[in-house]
């Protein structure tokens, strides 16, 4: 099994600590995130995530869930959460941890029920991996609603990585592809993943959300350069 994230999050679970997950990109190379990190009290959770937890309501599906904090949070507060996630082992250290309702799948392959909030959290805009991906994650995710309900995704504007100090740009962005679809490597110890993530302005996200049928509403920005963004039936 190629796991990175899941083996990760099985070893920490297991031993209370575990190396960090090391991340390089195609703009970006030696970064690394602590295993801790995906095990966030709510206090610990960055401003945005907090808000957008605040914003949850009815019945949640959690997706990209991960180690499930984000799910253990609301399943303390007594929400009806699923926590959905592809890797298994992660699915399995969910369920170590107590959280009642875990589906191991890919969100685009999952059809089972309806919810009034769908959480996209820590670049929740990646998932869709690229523009036409993530309009293809919206359609699909806007027949999980339930019609007064809602997505609440996050993302970042990037461009700032590209910025020079006189305000030009180093890449041409209108000829090139979006300037935030990235490819991704991921390493932990002997298992190794590659796929493809994207980040997103607002202003993008909105289009988009308009080609899916569904609006797109500023709920809060953070200190750099991120934001949440709620979605909702036209």
């Amino acid at each position: 099994m190629n796991d990175p994230f899941g083996e990760a999050i099985q070893e920490f679970l297991s031993k209370g600590k575990a190396p960090d997950i090391a991340i390089n990109s195609n703009y970006t190379e030696d970064e690394s995130i602590p295993v801790s990190y995906l095990f966030r009290s709510e206090k610990e959770m960055p401003e945005l995530e907090k808000v957008a937890l605040k914003k949850c309501k009815g019945k949640i599906l959690d997706v990209g869930a991960a180690a499930g904090c984000h799910s253990l949070v609301l399943q303390k507060k007594g929400f009806n959460v699923t926590a959905l996630e592809k890797s298994e082992l992660s699915v399995e250290a969910m369920k170590k941890q107590g959280i009642v309702k875990v589906v191991h799948a890919d969100i685009l392959d999952y059809n089972e029920q309806q919810f009034n909030t769908i959480l996209l959290l820590m670049n929740g805009a990646g998932i869709g991996q690229t523009m036409n991906g993530l309009r293809k994650l919206l359609s699909h995710l806007k027949t999980l609603l339930f019609d007064d309900g809602q997505i609440l995704i996050d993302s970042s504007d990037i461009k700032y990585l590209f910025e020079e100090e006189d305000g030009s740009m180093w890449i041409d962005l209108a000829n090139e592809k979006y300037y935030g679809e990235m490819s991704y490597e991921v390493n932990y110890k002997k298992s190794s993943s590659k796929f493809d993530w994207l980040f997103i302005d607002f202003e993008n996200l909105t289009k988009i959300a308009a080609l899916a049928g569904l609006s797109c509403t500023l709920v809060a920005q953070g200190k750099h350069h991120d934001f949440l963004a709620q979605l909702k039936l036209n």
